[in-house]
């Protein structure tokens, strides 16, 4: 088990980067999480929601996510409540405290999953969430050291020290633990380092002999590799300067767009989810900095006064979306955005939520995801979304056809929401856009399926699918469409083969490689397999 120091310390990355080791290393291995609080989610091949951090893990492991690697997901609707995601289906929002007294039973679910995986692998790598030294939460927490004795796990804690005072967040954290979970820490795992390693070793050497424990490594603080995190501190770390993997991706977004030919804003919306569905888009090392000059520059921006001048406008998902709505209309972004759509300025594109945004109104007369009843949308699509407590949340992975100015021909994703959208009959100033075809491996019934839609004059487009621009050909096509507008020649998929290559889409096999050799470079294996036996 990998338990941390506190929360965003690198938990999630270096399960994802142990997972991909012990598989390189010939093992059947799977990640898990009892519980996880997260905005970015995933899909199963069987329409089962988990974090899209298990998921990451699950690919790094060489294994099909399964729902069995997070049996819960917390989804925050706001700041006391989150919708309730048990073995990947919704039963229900809950307010901490009702959450709070749902866990004990949910001890044995937890068990159940974490057996399936245990008879199939060799290896269960299993992740904790935040700190074990909550100690107002240890009598009734389901997800540190309560799981560790649940399963009879050796437990290796990391430290971030990219924070500062990494040593006395070790000490206290082992301080604070009961004598029987000090005993489970079989080594201490630094992270995020950034300097001379001769020069931390003094501390190193103190650390061990303070705790009574080994360092087993030290990771360097890395750019360059793709990985995508747990995101439980989404709606705090993208708006702290320095804090997390997001802002890092701001700042090299923002030094990349004086180069970049197409910009895209991206709304950073207070409860934003599934913002993995842009990391194919940004250009965040400097490698990649230089390719966006023949390319995309892509940022974040909160506020109105934040949006420049960009070329495309993105709405992303939303874990609330009526509210996130209602935070554009106060900020001011809402009418920013809709005079550029109706002047034609700029492509605005939503997803999911943000394509509901799009909508002329949006409508919850049950309280489903808001206290708001109705409010007006951005009105950019003739269409009204209605969430209805009847109605199963939609989550499946999904094929789709796509009828757009620029595009016609298959695409793949999946979808997750709530809410369903409505188009009045005979509507002739908005085109289907997506239909899909299919969900979780079966063809769609209905005779049209709408999965989303782009408007007369082209340059508002909205679906429900998730991952629509990890197709490399919808997205080569995507971005040609943007340079015509703006008067540059497309690039195409074939200019040549090494800048081809870059805009093929991300190597996720490579990414976990790498991840795995600079982990596996700075961390003694041999005594991480010794504390294993």
């Amino acid at each position: 088990m990998v338990q941390g120091t506190g929360s965003g310390v690198g938990k999630s990355v270096i399960v994802a980067a142990l997972c991909r080791i012990f598989s390189q290393d010939g093992y059947e291995v799977a990640p898990f999480k009892s519980q996880n609080m997260a905005l970015n989610s995933y899909v199963t091949a069987d329409g089962l929601e988990i974090g899209r951090a298990q998921a990451f893990q699950a690919f790094a492991a060489r294994k099909e996510p399964r729902v069995e690697m997070n049996p819960i997901l917390l989804k925050p609707t706001s700041e006391t409540g989150a919708q309730v995601v048990v073995r990947g289906k919704p039963v229900g929002n809950l307010t901490a405290k009702e959450y709070h007294e749902f866990k004990p039973a949910a001890l044995s679910l937890v068990k159940d999953c974490f057996e399936k995986l245990e008879r199939e692998n060799e290896i269960v790598v299993v992740e904790g969430a935040g700190s074990p030294a909550e100690v107002n939460l240890r009598e009734n927490e389901i997800v540190n050291m309560r799981i560790a004795k649940l399963l009879d796990a050796p437990v290796l804690l990391v430290g971030d020290i990219d924070k500062g005072g990494v040593f006395a967040w070790v000490v206290g954290t082992l301080e604070l633990l009961e004598e029987d979970e000090r005993g489970r820490v079989k080594g201490i795992l630094i992270n995020k380092f950034r300097g001379d390693l001769d020069i931390l070793k003094p501390g190193l050497e103190f650390l061990e002999r303070r705790v009574g424990k080994p360092v087993v490594g030290v990771v360097p603080y890395f750019q360059g590799i793709k990985i995508q995190e747990e995101d439980s501190l989404a709606l705090s770390v993208l708006a702290e300067e320095g804090e997390g993997k997001e802002k890092e991706k701001e700042k090299g977004a923002k030094k990349g767009a004086e180069k970049g030919e197409i910009t895209i804003e991206v709304v950073r919306l207070p409860h934003i989810s599934n913002f993995t569905d842009f990391d194919v888009l940004e250009a965040n090392d400097e490698e990649e900095q230089e390719e966006a000059a023949e390319g995309v520059s892509l940022r974040y921006v909160g506020s109105c006064e934040e949006i420049s001048e960009p070329d495309v406008i993105i709405l992303p998902g939303s874990k609330n979306t009526i509210g996130d709505l209602e935070w554009l209309k106060k900020t001011g972004c809402a009418a920013e955005i809709v005079e550029r759509a109706r002047s034609g300025e700029c492509v605005v594109f939503g997803i999911c939520g943000g394509y509901q945004m799009l909508c002329e109104s949006l409508r919850d007369p049950e309280g489903v995801e808001s206290k708001l009843r109705e409010t007006a949308g951005l009105g950019l699509l003739p269409a009204t979304t209605i969430f209805e407590s009847h109605a199963r949340k939609m989550t499946n992975q999904v094929r789709a056809t796509a009828d757009l100015p620029f595009y016609n021909g298959e695409v793949a994703g999946y979808e997750i929401h709530m809410g369903r959208t409505y188009f009045p009959a005979g509507s002739e100033k908005v085109k289907k856009g997506f239909t899909i075809f299919e969900r979780s491996g079966e063809k769609v019934r209905e005779r049209e399926d709408r999965g989303g839609a782009v408007s007369e004059s082209g340059n508002v487009i909205g679906t429900y699918i998730h991952g629509i621009f990890d197709n490399d050909a919808f997205r080569q096509a995507f971005l040609d469409f943007v340079r015509r507008r703006k008067g540059l020649p497309p690039l195409g998929v074939n200019k040549d083969k090494e800048k081809s290559e870059s805009r093929r889409g991300i190597d996720w096999e490579r990414e976990y490689d790498k991840l795995a050799d600079l982990v596996r470079e700075n961390i003694d294996v041999k005594k991480v397999y010794e504390i294993l036996d």
